[in-house]
């Protein structure tokens, strides 16, 4: 059972949440909050082994909204993951999610089975799973800015091998590895061991922080 925080400023939808992960017998939702602030408050008043594994959490909430609640979580409680599940999709949104800690990015139209999958890949695999809609548009969105002076390739490509430059490319792109071994003909087990390369070398222990480097450093446009 994963355990699981809802925020999102109207009942109906964190009822809705809650109920449907409930009846899927996959996950606890440990608590609910209306906005950031109620969400910090509950989670400062929670023993550490109580603290839910991922927060769905929505973004314009009044008195603190999902953004700043997941800017200061992610430091406060970085053992807490972050998928966003939220309407919003416009560029600034999602990328303002990311620098602030989101693990992952869901609209709200998902179905409750590709939310339970997203919540067991960054459990389970550390992954940073996204809306397709928004992988598509996170990605236009960096490609479209210049690579700052500092971001060559010399940068990264003096790092890592070709090999693992495409199978970073692949994981930014919303990837899992059994997907990455089917597109290059790779075994999953040989995926695994070149994401663990990558992380090695790259000095990160999981998915979701080689997502972000990769963003942070706009790695994006070298592949």
């Amino acid at each position: 059972m994963i355990k699981v925080a809802i925020v999102d400023d109207k009942p109906q939808n964190r009822n809705s949440i809650k109920e449907k992960l409930i009846y899927s017998g996959e996950a606890e939702v440990i608590f609910t909050a209306q906005n950031g602030k109620d969400f910090l408050e509950q989670m400062e008043a929670l023993k550490t082994a109580s603290r839910p594994q991922v927060v769905l959490m929505d973004i314009e909430m009044p008195l603190m909204d999902g953004i700043a609640a997941v800017g200061i979580a992610s430091i406060t409680y970085p053992d807490t993951r972050y998928l966003m599940l939220t309407v919003f999709d416009n560029d600034d949104k999602i990328f303002d999610a990311i620098k602030a800690g989101a693990a992952g990015y869901f609209l709200k139209d998902e179905s409750v089975e590709k939310i339970i999958t997203g919540l067991k890949q960054i459990i389970e695999d550390g992954g940073a799973p996204m809306s397709p809609r928004i992988a598509r548009k996170a990605l236009n969105m960096l490609m479209s800015n210049p690579a700052p002076a500092t971001a060559g390739p010399d940068d990264i490509l003096n790092v890592l091998s070709d090999r693992e430059a495409e199978i970073l490319k692949l994981l930014v792109d919303g990837m899992d590895h059994i997907d990455v071994a089917e597109k290059l003909f790779l075994s999953p087990h040989t995926v695994r061991k070149h994401i663990a390369n990558i992380y090695g070398k790259l000095h990160v222990t999981n998915r979701s922080q080689v997502v972000k480097l990769a963003m942070k450093r706009r790695w994006f446009m070298l592949f």
